[in-house]
């Protein structure tokens, strides 16, 4: 097991009064080797509040946290850790190679070693082409690209990511995602946070949905989500005078014959598809719409918003 938490709680005294506000509490789970894990939860929720405790950048109020069995914060514990904070700084006027061998002394990456480990990083990431340009003319992408070659530079066994995606554009995240899958195939272990909700169906083996600093759910996307069919898409060409078979759907578009339905349930999409078919027409596409994460994350949300004391919901670790 490459992470533990036990009871993992966080508060914080604001304001002239100094009002406590708990930003995280109770939060225990576990992270396997080789997975890759999606912290989800809305902004606010406590994600990089908990981040930012594993790793030893601000002190638990409460619980224990431990990395390769080594608890939190500790130099045994951030060893084998590479991290991406929400908003990586750079020292701009550097280059990007000149700030990824300036983070590999930092991480005391040998000499010998350091040159050949930022090239390789480099081209990882698919800086090569720009490495000597200037961090200032990067873009955002880039710049998160460049941030996650700084958390690999010490060949880190377990990756923490912090909202690596947010502020990207279409192209970015899809570089990003490619990177993070990248990193599994090379055996590492990757945590990261995000409230981009495809991007964690797409990625994860196993999500932990966290909301108002308590986590609600953890485990398979199979898991949590409900096998049951909402809604039935039909898409067919129908002739006039069979239109009567699809009044039990929603009509969703219609271009001359070629009509998109939905339906709630199977049974009034099978008997439609039967009656379009026994009236001439023909099937284009019959798609089930079954429960995503966002439907699941919202019905949570709800949830919380109507119970905000529910206990969390674990499911067994693989």
């Amino acid at each position: 097991m490459i992470l533990r938490t036990e009871g993992l709680a966080k508060t914080f005294e604001v304001g002239f009064r100094r009002r406590r506000v708990q930003a995280v509490r109770d939060l225990t789970l576990s992270v396997q080797e080789g997975e890759i894990f999606g912290f989800v939860g809305p902004n606010g929720a406590g994600k990089t509040t908990t981040i930012k405790m594993l790793m030893g950048l601000i002190f638990p109020s409460g619980g224990r946290a431990f990395i390769f069995d080594a608890p939190i914060p500790s130099t045994a514990s951030k060893a084998r850790i590479g991290y991406l904070p929400e908003n990586p700084a750079y020292y701009e006027f550097l280059t990007g190679r000149e700030a990824l061998r300036f983070f590999a002394r930092l991480a005391r990456v040998p000499g010998a070693d350091a040159k050949r480990r930022c090239d390789e990083l480099l081209e990882l990431v698919g800086l090569t082409p720009a490495a000597d340009r200037q961090i200032r003319k990067y873009s955002k992408g880039m710049q998160q690209r460049l941030g996650i070659a700084q958390a690999l530079v010490a060949d880190p066994a377990f990756v923490i990511l912090d909202e690596p995606m947010s502020g990207l554009d279409p192209i970015g995240r899809k570089e990003v995602r490619d990177l993070i899958l990248e990193l599994k195939r090379r055996g590492k272990t990757v945590f990261f946070s995000t409230h981009i909700l495809p991007d964690v169906e797409s990625l994860c083996d196993r999500v932990g949905i966290i909301m108002r600093g308590q986590l609600r759910d953890v485990g398979r996307l199979g898991e949590l989500l409900s096998p049951r069919v909402k809604t039935v898409e039909l898409s067919a060409m129908v002739p006039e005078g069979a239109r009567g078979a699809l009044a039990r759907g929603r009509v969703l578009a219609e271009e001359g014959e070629r009509v998109s339905v939905a339906f709630d349930d199977e049974a009034s999409a099978d008997g439609a598809v039967r009656a379009v078919l026994a009236a001439g027409g023909r099937l284009v596409a019959l798609t089930p719409h079954r429960e995503t994460l966002e439907d699941f994350f919202m019905r949570r949300l709800q949830e919380g918003e109507a119970r905000p004391e529910a206990t969390p919901r674990r499911l067994a670790a693989p």
